[in-house]
């Protein structure tokens, strides 16, 4: 990597505030690069190879929080080196107006989190419990003299599964008939594990963050003490920004 190359945090109008006292990876001081309105926030680049290590993420994603404190970004996913500041101004020119146009649209909006789980200790036995016919077929496979063959366990298995996620799909329509009157806009990401009901983000104007939590506080009260409210933010909306950078 040469001197002259610039690491690249996200985008955002040419006449927004950027603070002075921001650094970057590797301490190096923010600064933008302008071009018809749209600017670039940048770092002079690494002298190296940049690995994903905990200390690069974490100074990219600080960068990026403090930004939004003050004006509207299109956040980068970590990673994004330009050989030079003519580099830049080329993206800048080549992507102008799917920049303007999202940054139009996510103008004093933040992304705010949600996930929900179920907080039990065995989430088998507890499908097993709410459910009748999982609890009765369990029942009659396993206390067979013979036991239960290995077609017989797999499709206990199969049975499982589509209950759990008929109640994930239930569980996500309440909350999300609920929560549309204090978002912009939600998106549904997949869970990453059994427990898991569902990943939420959550589009909100800046101004209405009290509601949105009130609006959280009020979908819990349909659930019981079997399942766990996480929520989190504000952040940048990465969820609800795609990014597919021109470069030629």
């Amino acid at each position: 990597m040469s001197g002259n190359g610039k690491y690249i945090y996200g985008f955002m109008r040419s006449d927004a505030t950027l603070s002075s006292a921001i650094n970057g990876i590797n301490g190096k001081p923010i600064f933008t690069i302008s071009d018809n309105g749209v600017a670039a926030v940048v770092s002079d680049g690494p002298d190296g190879k940049l690995r994903p290590e905990r200390k690069h993420l974490s100074a990219h994603h600080g960068v990026i929080k403090e930004v939004l404190k003050t004006s509207t970004i299109l956040p980068l996913s970590f990673g994004v080196v330009a050989d030079n500041e003519a580099s830049i101004k080329k993206i800048l020119k080549l992507n102008h107006d799917s920049f303007i146009s999202q940054l139009k649209r996510m103008e004093g909006k933040v992304e705010m989190g949600l996930k929900i789980d179920w907080d039990v200790e065995n989430i088998f036995e507890f499908m097993v419990r709410k459910h009748r016919t999982l609890e009765l077929f369990r029942d009659n496979i396993f206390l067979k003299p013979t036991g239960a063959t290995q077609e017989e366990k797999l499709e206990l298995g199969r049975m499982f599964e589509t209950i759990l996620n008929e109640d994930r799909e239930k569980h996500l329509a309440a909350v999300q008939d609920i929560l549309k009157d204090y978002c912009c806009e939600i998106k549904v990401n997949k869970p990453k594990d059994e427990k898991t009901i569902m990943k939420l983000a959550c589009l909100v104007e800046k101004t209405k963050l009290e509601q949105f939590e009130k609006g959280i506080f009020e979908a819990a009260k349909e659930f019981d003490d079997n399942y766990a409210f996480d929520f989190n933010g504000p952040w940048a909306p990465h969820n609800f920004v795609d990014i597919k950078l021109k470069t030629a």
